[in-house]
């Protein structure tokens, strides 16, 4: 059995085995949510980049014309909790407007360029989410 529920355990497995290392190119945390609809834990691992103390995530889907699932959680419970390497805390999640978003989206993608590309695939306006710690 293989799709991206899989994939993303087997990361998620590597991550938390590996004090956040894994095979993957780009920098990850795990982002742990709860189920907008299910009330369930949900964790997914995402690239990020960083702004002063707050972490950057954004819900590209690759570019897909649809939000990911857990973008749908954090808009209904924004408090979450991070894994970042071995440090783990609860941070609110923002979503960045305006200049401000221009700003870290351009941030984000200059340093992995995967994430321009995907603002060409789709009409649709990608999330980007602040997660700032809280505890």
């Amino acid at each position: 059995m293989s799709g991206p529920g899989n994939y993303n355990q087997a990361i998620i497995d590597q991550y938390r085995a590996n004090g956040g290392k894994t095979n993957h190119p780009l920098p990850l945390l795990l982002l742990i949510t709860k189920g907008a609809k299910s009330g369930e834990t949900r964790t997914n691992p995402l690239a990020y980049s960083r702004d002063g103390d707050h972490y950057i995530v954004l819900a590209s889907k690759g570019g897909a014309p649809t939000n990911p699932a857990w973008y749908h959680n954090v808009l209904a419970n924004p408090i979450v909790t991070v894994e970042v390497g071995d440090d783990h805390f609860q941070a609110r999640a923002t979503f960045a407007t305006g200049d401000e978003y221009e700003r870290l989206y351009t941030q984000h993608a200059t340093q992995m360029p995967g994430f321009a590309e995907y603002r060409k695939k789709t009409s649709r306006q990608i999330p980007v989410i602040i997660l700032e710690r809280i505890g």
